[in-house]
């Protein structure tokens, strides 16, 4: 869709990245580690700083310690990190149950590791999750549940009960959990993001994946962390040693600087917040319907009044008539389920956001 956006010089809300200027404290702090010299490997696990300031943050954060030394390792990005995890623990014929509609780098790596994926589709209209069903599709073959929260495409979190389900079934069928956790500080309207780091109950069979990228609004720089227990991080790592290495060392130095001041990673839910109520402000004269997403930068258009198509030949046609991409909802859905929704990025400049506001009350 951006490559569609770009050759029909369409407004740009399809794929997950801002479009607004990093801040320049972040940048010159990179360009002063560059200077300085740190421009060879970092340690394999990470800048130990920076992993000490990790474990501070998940333990103020979530009530979770994670030791720096063993269960702490920063990746090159939070895909990285969810495939190194699922590559070590994920074998042949192993099955995986994911969520439908999902982000769309889970079910790859479980194939591509010889494992078997489990697709539970979310119930309508709220797209929640239906815990009789999550057992009945459990085998004596399942290994591990993947969850993502707050959840890219529909910008839905998962709730208490949601979470104490998970927990008791985990428990129940020794099952691991791998929860992507990227947009962890992007959740709105005084909601809490529940992350798995802070159920102890079930820490030794939890496997959580975080980004810099995304809460910093630098997605290019593919930088992220995945924490762990001991146990399960010594394989990890083992994967994470032979795909990559190690990760960007003068950003890592730079991203633990940033990391002392907690205001650039806590004020993110109301700054986006800020943008997502400005987004739905201006399309509510639009014949477009939306329910507020709770978490990420994402938000879902309905365009049932508008047309019967395809959200996939709506997204073309909005794209190259219309002036403005966005992504169809049923290409995360393993079963291709069309409920008429396209998914829209508004991390954007308010003028941005204006301008394709403008499109969809025309439309």
């Amino acid at each position: 869709m951006s490559k569609l956006a770009m050759k029909n010089k369409a407004i740009n809300l399809s794929q997950g990245y801002p479009d607004f200027e990093v801040d320049p404290v972040l940048i010159n702090s990179v360009a002063k580690y560059m200077k300085l010299g740190f421009n060879q490997y970092a340690p394999m696990p990470g800048v130990l700083r920076l992993r000490e300031l990790i474990s501070k943050k998940i333990s103020k954060n979530y009530n979770q310690y994670y030791n720096e030394n063993d269960e702490i390792t920063v990746t090159a990005g939070a895909t990285q990190a969810i495939f190194s995890t699922i590559s070590a623990l994920i074998h042949p014929n192993d099955e995986v149950i994911i969520f439908s509609p999902s982000f769309d780098c889970y079910q790859p790596a479980v194939e591509l590791n010889g494992g078997i994926p489990v697709f539970i589709e979310m119930e309508l209209p709220d797209f929640n999750i239906n815990w009789d069903t999550v057992e009945e599709n459990i085998s004596s073959k399942t290994r591990m549940i993947i969850i993502n929260s707050p959840q890219n495409p529909l910008g839905t979190v998962m709730s208490k009960k949601d979470m104490t389900n998970l927990e008791r079934i985990s428990e129940k069928y020794d099952l691991l959990i791998l929860s992507d956790e990227v947009y962890e500080h992007l959740v709105y309207d005084n909601k809490r993001h529940l992350s798995i780091c802070s159920f102890p109950k079930i820490f030794n069979r939890s496997i959580a994946t975080f980004s810099f990228g995304k809460t910093f609004h630098v997605t290019g720089w593919k930088l992220g962390y995945v924490v762990a227990p001991k146990q399960l991080m010594s394989e990890i790592r083992k994967v994470h040693q032979f795909n990559v290495f190690s990760a960007n060392h003068p950003l890592q130095l730079a991203v633990a600087d940033y990391l002392e001041n907690e205001e650039h990673f806590l004020k993110l839910n109301y700054f986006y917040q800020q943008k997502r109520d400005l987004f739905l402000e201006i399309i509510s004269a639009s014949r477009f319907q939306a329910k507020a997403c709770s978490g990420t930068y994402f938000q879902l258009l309905n365009f049932s009044l508008i047309s019967e198509i395809a959200d996939t030949e709506m997204a073309r046609v909005l794209t190259i008539k219309n002036g403005i991409a966005s992504i169809p909802i049923s290409v995360f859905s393993h079963f291709k389920n069309d409920k008429q929704n396209l998914r829209f990025c508004f991390a954007k400049k308010e003028e941005t956001l204006k301008r394709a506001g403008d499109i969809l009350i025309k439309i």
